[in-house]
C-alpha cells in the first residue's frame, strides 16, 4: 500500500473545528487507534497526511477526503470503526481505500443550504433567488491574492436552485471546487452586495458530494 484515503463526515460540533486543528486532531487519533503515520524525510519530519479542499469553519460536509500514509499494510476494511471510535463526536469515517486519482482532478462539488430569513416570505424569497442566480453574469468584490477586485462567480456555479420549505428556503447547487474555487459562503455573499433585500439573516452549507470534471463521483 502506498498512498491511502480516508473518506470522512464533520459534521454537529465537529464543523466549529478549524482546518489546522482538524490536522492535528486526525494526527491524534491515528495514534489513539494504533495507527503509525508515516513521516516526511528531512530536517522537519511531518506526517504524511493532507486534507483536500480545506472546509471553511462553521460548514459542514459528508464527504471529506484525506490522504495519508501508514509504516506498514493494514486492515482498511476494519479502519473506518477503529479510527472513528478515537476521533471526536461528529467527525465519523466511512471508507478508507487505495488512491487511485489525485485530488487535483476533482472539479465539482455538490453542496446543499438553508438559507434562513426572520420576517421575509420564504416562497417569495425562494423565487427571488431562482431570478437572481439566472442572471448570465454575477460581479462581486472579494478579496484575491492580489487584494481586493472584482470577480463573476457565475461561471463556477454549474447549477443552482431554491425551493420555500418550513424553516427557510433550501439551496442546493453544483459549484467548481479548484480553478476556480467557490466558497459557498459568496453565494451569500454575493446577495449582501448586490442584492440585499433578498440576502438571508443566517445561511449555512453541507458538501454532499465531490465529482471530477465529466462529473463522476470522485473516489
Amino acid at each position: 500500500m502506498d498512498k491511502l484515503r480516508l473518506r470522512f463526515s464533520k459534521t454537529g460540533r465537529a464543523v466549529y473545528i478549524s482546518h489546522l486543528d482538524l490536522m492535528q486532531t486526525m494526527q491524534r487519533g491515528f495514534a489513539r487507534a494504533g495507527y503509525a503515520l508515516k513521516y516526511s524525510e528531512g530536517f522537519n519530519p511531518h506526517p504524511q497526511i493532507s486534507i483536500a479542499l480545506p472546509l471553511s469553519v462553521g460548514a459542514a460536509s459528508v464527504c471529506e477526503l484525506m490522504d495519508f500514509r501508514l509504516k506498514e499494510d493494514v486492515d482498511l476494511a476494519a479502519l473506518p470503526q477503529r479510527l472513528t471510535a478515537a476521533l471526536p463526536e461528529g467527525i465519523e469515517v466511512t471508507a478508507a481505500y487505495e488512491a487511485e486519482v489525485k485530488c487535483a482532478n476533482i472539479k465539482w462539488l455538490q453542496i446543499e443550504g438553508l438559507f434562513e430569513y426572520d420576517e421575509r416570505p420564504y416562497a417569495a424569497m425562494a423565487q427571488a433567488l431562482t431570478d437572481f442566480y439566472a442572471q448570465d453574469s454575477i460581479i462581486i468584490t472579494k478579496k484575491t491574492k492580489r487584494g481586493m477586485g472584482e470577480t463573476d462567480i457565475r461561471p463556477a456555479i454549474r447549477s443552482i436552485a431554491f425551493t420555500a420549505a418550513e424553516e427557510g428556503v433550501c439551496v442546493s447547487a453544483v459549484i467548481s471546487a479548484q480553478e476556480p474555487t467557490l466558497n459557498p459562503e459568496l453565494l451569500n455573499e454575493a446577495l449582501r452586495q448586490l442584492r440585499p433585500e433578498i440576502a438571508p439573516d443566517f445561511a449555512k452549507f453541507t458538501r454532499i458530494e465531490t465529482f471530477d470534471s465529466e462529473m463522476r463521483v470522485f473516489r
